[in-house]
C-alpha cells in the first residue's frame, strides 16, 4: 500500500477510505442521536397524565367526552368515561385509567373501539379512525345513510 501522497507544502491528504469512514462514523451517530433525542429529552412530570376531574355526583367515574345530538335526522347519543384501574399502593405506579365508551344512533349501540394512538374507530368505518367519539359517531351515520344498526345480538350462554 503506498503512502497518502503530500501537499507540496508537506501536509498529507487524507486516503478517500479515510474521509469516507469519517463521514459514515458521524452520519451514523447523528442519526442515533436524533433517533434517541425525543426518548431522552421527556420531562417525567409532564408526560404524566394528569387525573380526570370529578363532577359533581360522578364518583369514582369521570366523563372525558359526552354528547348528544340530531344529526342528519338521526339521534347521536355518546360517552367516554374514565374508570380508574387502580390506585398506587405505596412505591408502585398507578395502573393507567381505561376509557369506557358507548354510541347510540337512534337507541342501538354503535360499537366503537379505541386505538392505541386516542383515536376512535367503529364497526361500521373500521378502516378509518377518528379523534373524537362524536367525528365516529357522524361518519358511523353518513355511511349508513337511511339504513338503521341491526340490534345487538344476544347472548347465549
Amino acid at each position: 500500500m503506498s503512502p497518502t501522497p503530500a501537499k507540496p507544502g508537506g501536509t498529507r491528504i487524507p486516503s478517500r477510505r479515510t474521509v469516507l469512514r469519517g463521514a459514515f462514523t458521524a452520519a451514523v451517530v447523528t442519526g442515533t442521536a436524533g433517533a434517541l433525542f425525543p426518548l431522552l429529552d421527556r420531562d417525567p412530570a409532564a408526560t404524566a397524565r394528569p387525573a380526570p376531574a370529578q363532577g359533581p355526583g360522578s364518583g369514582s367515574r369521570a366523563t372525558s367526552e359526552e354528547f348528544a345530538e340530531m344529526y342528519r335526522g338521526r339521534e347521536i347519543r355518546g360517552t367516554a368515561t374514565v374508570v380508574p384501574a387502580g390506585a398506587p399502593a405505596d412505591d408502585q405506579v398507578a395502573v393507567a385509567a381505561e376509557p369506557v365508551t358507548e354510541i347510540r344512533i337512534d337507541g342501538r349501540p354503535l360499537h366503537v373501539m379505541r386505538r392505541a394512538d386516542g383515536t376512535y374507530l367503529s364497526d361500521v368505518r373500521h378502516y378509518e379512525s377518528y379523534p373524537t367519539l362524536l367525528e365516529t359517531a357522524r361518519a358511523a351515520v353518513d355511511e349508513l345513510g337511511s339504513a338503521r344498526l341491526a340490534p345487538p345480538a344476544a347472548h347465549h350462554m
